[in-house]
């Protein structure tokens, strides 16, 4: 994609929690972008992070590229991330500002990519993360879970213009967000990007995506890590946006290999043949769009898929029962609570 004549300064903001699988390339990747002129700031809330010394190595090895580290802990809201980026918004010297998770990976053209999304009703510019690098069976499920299944459904949204943010990587101009009392005002829910999707459509504006997700490597996976991961968004959803989170179980296809199976059962047909047809029809669109996507793709796809379907009911119940959960070592309790009492 061809940048801009007139391309904005930015700021590039990074908070930094632990090393992440592949910490070190996604990291890495912040230094490479094909942008005319943008600065980069990494914040870490613990003097003792583990990632520090390689932020430190990085910036040692790109001399030229303007970049620094910031250590502290704002303790604006219970969102740890959200108190970890405050310092960089506040140091932060230009009015276009991207807030950039640690474990995205970020192709040359990142930048140039997130503007060109930008235009007059536009209030932030977000990108859901396309899983790569799955090194087992349960980083072939995450992939399944971001890539064919929430990027397919954010994309959706997004095209009939209803675009919710997505905290993996939001672009903000400073002012949007001034308005509405700076960057504070995302303590106002659990999550900093359902925060930023009340925010943006309260202005008028929408939230619009990147034409296409941003890799997140994944590396090795274990079931539980997968399992407290989506618990935990689950629980997110429902507390900030319970209206839509409802009907979210109607969205797996195991709905609908069920709805088939009771069809054929009712007519007389034969259930197991209906079922595979079912199956192969849905699992086959998944990954004829996962290869025109370019997302990893392998022949265990179907297993992976029918998983994440099976345990997608399951993380849904749990957005509705579930009281709190723990993120990087910082106990979050009370979400869905805290949204009932208002």
């Amino acid at each position: 994609m061809r940048r801009p004549a007139d391309a904005p300064p930015v700021t590039l903001v990074r908070p930094v929690c632990g090393i992440d699988n592949l910490g070190e390339i996604t990291l890495r990747s912040t230094f490479h972008l094909d942008y005319p002129d943008y600065e980069i700031i990494f914040c870490v809330a613990q003097a003792r992070d583990p990632a520090i010394p390689l932020i430190e190595r990085l910036i040692a090895a790109y001399p030229k590229r303007r970049a620094k580290l910031l250590i502290g802990d704002d303790r604006i809201s219970d969102n740890p991330k959200l108190n970890n980026c405050v310092k960089g918004w506040e140091a932060a010297a230009h009015e276009w500002i991207v807030l950039a998770d640690s474990n995205v990976l970020m192709p040359p053209d990142y930048l140039t990519r997130l503007l060109a999304r930008w235009d007059s009703g536009t209030g932030l510019v977000c990108s859901p993360p396309a899983g790569s690098h799955p090194d087992n069976f349960w980083a072939g499920v995450e992939c399944a879970i971001l890539n064919t299944y929430q990027a397919r459904w954010q994309y959706t949204a997004d095209t009939l213009g209803l675009g919710y943010a997505q905290g993996k990587s939001m672009l903000w101009r400073r002012d949007i967000l001034e308005r509405a009392g700076g960057i504070r005002a995302l303590g106002c829910e659990a999550a900093e990007d359902a925060a930023a999707t009340k925010i943006i459509r309260a202005q008028g504006l929408q939230v619009k995506l990147a034409d296409a997700p941003f890799t997140q490597p994944l590396g090795r996976r274990t079931a539980m890590e997968v399992w407290r991961r989506q618990a935990r968004w689950a629980q997110l959803r429902r507390s900030s946006f319970p209206l839509t989170f409802a009907p979210e179980i109607f969205s797996t296809a195991l709905v609908t290999l069920i709805s088939v199976a009771a069809f054929a059962s009712a007519a007389a047909w034969p259930v197991a043949a209906c079922v595979a047809a079912a199956g192969i029809l849905l699992y086959g669109a998944e990954m004829f769009l996962a290869r025109r996507a370019g997302w990893p793709l392998s022949p265990a796809y179907p297993l992976y898929a029918l998983t994440r379907d099976v345990m997608l009911p399951a993380w849904w119940l749990n957005g509705w029962l579930g009281s709190g959960f723990e993120w990087r070592g910082n106990a979050m309790t009370n979400v869905v609570a805290r949204e009932a009492q208002g």
